[in-house]
């Protein structure tokens, strides 16, 4: 009982920072269009029947019934077409593509009240356009900055991985290389007893000082261990506050040659191994402790390496897909939907062997990287995403210079209502998309549990 609430916790803590991140997500393109004089009609989190909401000024704020992401309704996105008077769009019979641009056109004049025709949002400058629109996903990175921020300063840099001296585990008996290199990891009648075990090192111990010498890191007591095979020496370990000295006989064990972290293999194939002492523990390794400046470099590492996943997105699908129907397993560094965080976030906060330092690091390092992806995605520069608005603005901004510069007549904002069909082309692909991420976090998920 108390697993299943401890994994319905998780589920809603990822539920109310989602919505919080969309909801401040939101009010970093409000803001900054209100102060440059844009009417915002409507600021909602979530799509479909609105569940409730509260009329503050001229802006209207809710909640909708579908909390799968959120919006701001500013008055006058589209521009008229040209030669349009403001206002007014011009009967067309040209097709079904012209007939969609007419449409968007038609709904943004008639959200014009008089009075508003300065309040449009296709009259601000493209400076001033590329900052509203941009205000969205940077307050995703701001958020993301604070939690990731948190997790760094509090419990350490998670890109620097550090081995300490403190017991992780303690293996039961010997297993030779030979046989754990086929898989085969359970102890055999014949197998002896680890030496740790029987000396009675238990996990949590912190190893101070073997065979009379300071232990200052894993490295150096590895070393030690490896040296001293068939002879009897004494450990002392620090356990709940106080020391106690054990002895200890390690056994020569063979084990495989590493180097560089892999395992080495001769010409022909076969593992290569080396007899040397074994002791059977497995240190705990942590991440560095970190200070406030190590913060940038950690987020930076979070938006290249997020930037990477949306750059092969189409490869990454199709991987998700063969999983999804297919016997591929999923990539854990894929993408994943809302389905797939809030199942993580429960096995985060309910898994027994997780303490609750791994717990809070854990969520605090799954949610400044949701904020972190928020980020990158709204940048892809299609419309009807933030970063397809910004390209536009970019472009409108080029065209009126270089008509300055030539001496020519301000060609006036983009039409972006032309743009309307490849907007609604992309946006059937993304709900494809999260189609599919919601299917694969259903019958394959991404799992901590193996």
């Amino acid at each position: 009982m108390k697993e299943v609430l401890l994994y319905a916790l998780g589920v809603l803590v990822v539920v109310v920072v989602l919505a919080a991140s969309i909801g401040l997500h939101e009010i970093g393109h409000m803001v900054p269009a209100k102060k440059f004089g844009v009417r915002v009609t409507q600021w909602m989190i979530g799509f479909g029947p609105t569940v409730w909401s509260r009329r503050i000024g001229e802006t209207e704020y809710g909640i909708k019934a579908l909390p799968l992401g959120g919006y701001i309704r500013m008055i006058g996105m589209f521009p008229p077409a040209a030669g349009d008077a403001p206002g007014t769009v011009r009967e067309s019979s040209t097709g079904a593509f012209q007939s969609l641009a007419d449409d968007a056109r038609r709904l943004s004049a008639a959200e014009v009240r008089p009075g508003d025709e300065d309040r449009v949002f296709y009259k601000l400058s493209a400076p001033k356009k590329i900052v509203v629109m941009l205000g969205g996903p940077v307050m995703n990175l701001a958020i993301g900055f604070v939690l990731l921020g948190i997790l760094v300063v509090s419990f350490g840099n998670p890109n620097e991985i550090v081995t300490t001296r403190t017991i992780d585990a303690v293996s039961e008996c010997v297993v030779p290389a030979s046989r754990t290199s086929s898989g085969q990891t359970e102890c055999g009648a014949d197998d002896p007893l680890a030496p740790a075990a029987e000396a009675g090192i238990l996990p949590g111990d912190e190893v101070v000082t073997f065979d009379g010498a300071a232990v200052t890191s894993w490295d150096g007591l590895r070393a030690a261990i490896r040296a001293s095979a068939g002879r009897s020496v004494d450990v002392t370990v620090l356990r709940d506050g106080a020391e106690m000295v054990l002895t200890v006989t390690p056994l020569l064990n063979e084990v495989a040659v590493t180097a560089d972290g892999e395992v080495v293999t001769g010409a022909d194939g076969e593992l290569v191994t080396e007899e040397v002492g074994f002791l059977g523990v497995v240190p705990v390794v942590r991440p560095a402790p970190a200070t406030v400046s190590d913060v940038p470099g950690v987020v930076g590492d979070a938006v290249w390496r997020t930037a990477g996943i949306v750059v092969n997105l189409p490869q990454r699908m199709g991987d998700v897909a063969q999983a999804a129907f297919g016997d591929a397993e999923r990539d854990p560094e894929g993408p994943i939907g809302v389905v797939g965080v809030g199942r993580l976030a429960g096995e985060i906060s309910s898994l027994p062997q997780f303490t609750y330092s791994d717990r809070t690091s854990a969520m605090l390092g799954l949610l400044g990287g949701l904020n972190i992806a928020l980020f990158v995605f709204n940048l892809i520069p299609l419309m009807p995403l933030d970063g397809g608005h910004v390209a536009g603005a970019l472009w409108e901004g080029a065209r009126r210079q270089a008509a300055r510069l030539r001496g020519r007549a301000d060609p006036g904002p983009i039409d972006v209502a032309r743009l309307m069909p490849l907007t609604y082309g992309i946006a059937v692909l993304l709900i494809g998309m999260s189609a599919l991420l919601l299917y694969a976090d259903i019958v394959r998920p991404i799992s901590l549990r193996g």
